[in-house]
């Protein structure tokens, strides 16, 4: 039954569970400015208390629009049951995986519930339910902020930042310092892919570029490089990746070797083996990359 209530007497506790989309809602707007809010907001009502859980983007339109009396149906008067009521029809609608995945972090940090209870519930498998809790574990609460606030692409966090993000050697703090570098410089989806694959896997005067600002900059070399590495064999680009690993690595040890600090006896005996097997290496390897580097630069 859809009832018409005044817009506030919301409770929007939930509100950061949705994502954001200043385009979407600026078209929004407009439809709302000529025809009204048609489609009605849901929620449950809870000890007197009316708790929205879909209808933030017409929410936050009507609020705009000084409109004070919405549409509104009631899922129930029982919190859980209302959420998960939302991720069960969400092949309907239009709730995506991240926000699945920030209701059932709700479920779990909020109402105490396990994954196994809210799987039974959502007649989902355990997998399921444990995947979208692992997507909210891997992100910080910067790039969560700007993810959700509709700042930075959720298809580029998705297939681009999350591949990143599982690789070992690269820290949360480096992922919020790429996207504070991108985010808000209006880039494509695909210019957001290039620059991530140059921030994290070239070289660190790419990667200071980047930060600096210097996108522009940034794209018109990793564009090049693209169009020079598309006729390349798959013999030429394993060569250029060796290259590229071996220059990223040089300049990370030339940075880090002088430290003066304490170290621990295993550690002084493995790095003492290791720099030895090199030392004995680099009259061969120094006279190899010269007369690689020679050879060509005469093609």
């Amino acid at each position: 039954m859809v009832d018409q209530v005044e817009i506030s007497s919301f409770d929007l506790r939930y509100e950061d569970c949705r994502l954001k989309s200043p385009r979407t809602e600026k078209l929004l707007l407009s439809s709302i400015l000529d025809q009204g809010v048609r489609d009605p907001l849901q929620g449950v009502d809870v000890c007197s208390q009316r708790i929205l859980l879909d209808g933030f983007k017409r929410y936050r339109c009507a609020k705009k629009l000084n409109i004070g009396i919405v549409p509104y149906v009631c899922l129930g008067d029982d919190e859980v049951c209302g959420i998960i009521d939302l991720i069960r029809i969400s092949n309907v609608k239009s709730l995506g995986i991240l926000e699945q995945a920030r209701l059932i972090e709700e479920l779990k940090q909020t109402h105490n519930m396990r994954n196994s209870e809210i799987a039974i519930l959502l007649e989902k498998s355990k997998s399921w339910v444990s995947m979208r809790s692992g997507i909210v574990g891997e992100m910080s609460e910067y790039v969560r902020q700007k993810v959700f606030n509709g700042e930075f692409p959720v298809y580029s966090y998705m297939y681009t930042l999350r591949r990143f993000i599982r690789m070992n050697s690269i820290k949360k703090s480096e992922i919020d310092e790429f996207v504070k570098s991108v985010t808000g410089k209006h880039l494509s989806i695909r210019d957001i892919d290039i620059l991530a694959n140059g921030y994290f896997k070239g070289s660190d005067e790419l990667r200071e570029q980047i930060r600096s600002g210097n996108l522009s900059w940034g794209l018109g070399r990793l564009k090049e490089e693209s169009k020079i590495a598309g006729g390349l064999s798959e013999r030429e680009r394993t060569m250029v990746k060796a290259l590229e690993i071996i220059l990223r690595y040089m300049q990370r040890f030339i940075a880090q070797c002088n430290d003066t600090g304490p170290i621990s006896n295993a550690f002084a005996a493995q790095a003492n083996l290791l720099s030895g097997g090199i030392i004995r290496q680099l009259d061969i390897f120094s006279t190899g990359l010269r007369s690689f580097h020679d050879r060509t630069g005469q093609t």
